[in-house]
Order: structure tokens, then sequence, then C-alpha cells
């Protein structure tokens, strides 16, 4: 695999486990979640990184075609996504650690 994909991979996981996160976040009537908040901070900070990730090889790219949008419209938006997939994993660690 060539690393230029990373971003359409990092997102496409990105979001599958944002949805996994935010079910698993879930408190039921007890007040449980339905997993652990250590299995949820562990998923939340990979995800955190494999966003990272994306979004850092997505702006070196971009970068190097001097941030020709026309060029690569769906690799600019893929990136962007992923800058903003990086942030909402950094506000979700904060909110689901416990203080």
């Amino acid at each position: 695999m060539k690393t230029i994909n990373l971003p359409y991979l990092s997102l496409a996981l990105g979001l599958f486990l944002l949805v996994v996160i935010t079910r698993g976040s879930e408190a039921d009537s007890s007040g449980a979640t339905a997993l652990p908040l250590l299995t949820l901070l562990i998923i939340n900070e990979c995800a955190f990184f494999l966003n990272l990730a994306g979004s850092f090889i997505g702006i070196k790219y971009l970068k190097s075609i001097n941030f020709n949008i026309r060029l690569k419209p769906l690799y600019t938006i893929t990136t962007v996504l992923c800058v903003l997939l990086t942030m909402q994993f950094t506000l979700l660690g904060i909110k689901l650690w416990p203080l």
C-alpha cells in the first residue's frame, strides 16, 4: 500500500471507531457503559493517532502539489475530515477521562 492512500483509510476507520466509541460510552439505567472505560480510552487513542497520521500525510502531499485543490478535490476533503476527526477524538478523550 502506498502511504498516499492513508488519509482514505484513516477516515474510514476513524468514522467506524467514532461510532464504536459513541455507542460504547452510552450509559444504561444503572450508569454502566456498554464498554469499559479503559477500552474506550484505548480505542480513542488509537483512532486519534490514526487520524493524526492521515492528516500529516495528507497535508504533506497537498503541500507537495502547492495546495492546488482543483487537482485533488476528494483528497483535500478527506484530509480536512481527518484533521476534524483528530480534533474530535482529542475532545472526546478529554470528555471520557474521569477527573
